[in-house]
């Protein structure tokens, strides 16, 4: 997409669609583009009840009366800054549903991280994933974006983050033919293309090397043979360093414990912690942030086969803790095991951070508009909710209540990889939390937010990619 900035009058650009900010002054707001229609648009706003509260809208034809050939009224409300991001947002899915190729934005003037949220804003909202659509059915991409400012400030660095975020959207949403283990692997290869980062495989035979059991036992009934995908980024000016651990089951059939139909439907999404780290990788070191990553995705497809692993089964991890299994389709704790274990050993990394579609119960607790966070430290949910708030992307914290360890308790292990129906959330958190030592942990269920079964807000239905550009956000405050 081409983006550039314009200082003049909004309603002498040459475009498709002319989005505009309109606050609950509609006279005042109104007044220049009302002149335009000879009084008619504030006529047609209050027949349409339009008043400018936030998230109204109200599309009009221009009839060659300005530059563009359709006006969209966005409101605005009070012009806080999410209601200028939401309104930026409203206005790339709009131009999409118009098929419109070139769009103006004008909502105000704004600094040069203003104008950042809201180009990353209408990227969010003019994707759509059409892969399998027949050409004439696909909808034009928006090919030129013009920011109407007094100020043509730099968007180089939202580009960079809303691609990471659309590269997220696009692996979740590509079905699990095409994604699996082997492949999610090749498309985290070509971040070695970006200066600093290098990428290592582990296959089936080094996993059974490095006694990686929870990603073993979970891909051993598929055809497909599971791996571990690490990722090492090594800016030459790094002042920190984190890990991102990553959920990657490409396929989640429930295993024995076999999910019904309905719940097996969009279980391709059940590699988006997976993806969301890989985003969150590629952003960071595209933008050059000087914090040093290692990245852990533990990648397997849960099948049924003669070879699947069983319930009763118990898993002994490189830690000593022996897992026992009263429920095959609670899966993605076990690969996360396994990773958490390799990003303990990076000895100078303070942070580590997992992602995961984990569980229906973070979904029931928050619904789809929140990722669930789980950490003991007050410092970085702190850091994590601002940077989420900034890129209107909700988060919400959740207890890490230790006496719930009560509920992972069995008779032959020393934790079972389910607690009861009660805390489903907090106890795969607890679940996960023996594999931590001594470093700032903070867990992300993103069950809900990252992926929509019909569409919401500035999102069309499936992958959003949401916590790439937040997580983005807090390395960057680091």
């Amino acid at each position: 997409m081409k983006i550039d900035f314009s200082s003049d009058a909004h309603h002498d650009i040459a475009c498709d669609l002319l989005a505009v900010g309109v606050g609950t002054d509609l006279s005042a707001d109104l007044a220049d583009l009302d002149a335009r229609f000879d009084g008619q648009l504030s006529t047609l706003a209050n027949r349409r009840k339009f008043e400018g509260k936030a998230g109204q809208r109200l599309l009009v034809p221009t009839f060659g009366k300005l530059g563009a050939h359709e006006l969209l009224l966005i409101g605005i409300g009070d012009g806080t800054d999410a209601n200028l991001r939401a309104a930026a947002g409203v206005a790339g899915r709009s131009a999409r549903s118009q098929k419109a190729t070139h769009l103006a934005l004008s909502v105000g003037n704004g600094d040069a991280t203003a104008l950042n949220r809201w180009v990353e804003a209408v990227n969010v909202g003019n994707y759509a994933y059409e892969v399998y659509q027949a050409e004439a059915d696909q909808t034009p991409v928006l090919a030129q974006l013009t920011v109407v400012s007094n100020d043509a400030l730099g968007t180089q660095e939202a580009q960079i983050r809303s691609d990471a975020q659309a590269w997220t959207r696009d692996l979740v949403n590509a079905p699990a033919a095409e994604i699996y283990p082997e492949s999610l692997a090749a498309e985290a290869q070509k971040l070695s293309t970006i200066p600093g980062v290098t990428v290592e495989i582990w296959d089936e035979a080094k996993l059974v090397a490095e006694n990686c059991v929870g990603i073993l036992a979970v891909g051993q009934g598929s055809d497909r043979k599971p791996c571990m995908i690490r990722i090492q980024y090594r800016p030459a000016n790094a002042k920190g360093h984190i890990c991102l651990v990553g959920k990657g089951v490409t396929f989640d059939s429930g295993g024995l414990s076999m999910k019904p139909s309905n719940g097996m439907q969009t279980m391709r999404c059940d590699m988006g912690g997976a993806a969301t780290v890989l985003g969150i990788t590629k952003a960071a070191a595209a933008l050059g942030l000087p914090i040093a990553i290692d990245t852990f995705v533990g990648a397997a497809e849960n099948m049924v086969n003669g070879n699947s692993f069983k319930l009763g089964d118990i898993l002994t991890y490189n830690n000593g803790v022996a897992v026992e299994i009263h429920n095959t389709d609670a899966e993605g704790r076990l690969v996360l095991a396994d990773c958490l274990l390799e990003a303990n050993k990076v000895d100078a990394a303070s942070h580590i951070l997992d992602f995961a579609t984990l569980t229906g119960a973070c979904v029931v607790a928050i619904g789809s508009d929140f990722t669930g966070l789980f950490t003991h430290s007050d410092e970085l949910a702190t850091g994590l909710m601002t940077a989420a708030k900034a890129t209107d992307e909700g988060l919400w914290r959740l207890p890490l209540h230790k006496p719930y360890n009560d509920m992972l308790k069995c008779e032959w292990g020393k934790i079972k990889n389910v607690g009861g129906r009660e805390a489903g959330a907090t106890t795969a958190a607890l679940f996960l939390e023996h594999f931590v030592e001594d470093k700032t942990w903070a867990h992300l269920d993103i069950a809900g937010a990252a992926f929509l079964d019909k569409a919401k807000g500035p999102y069309v239905a499936g992958g959003t990619g949401q916590m790439v550009r937040s997580v983005t956000t807090w390395i960057e405050s680091l």
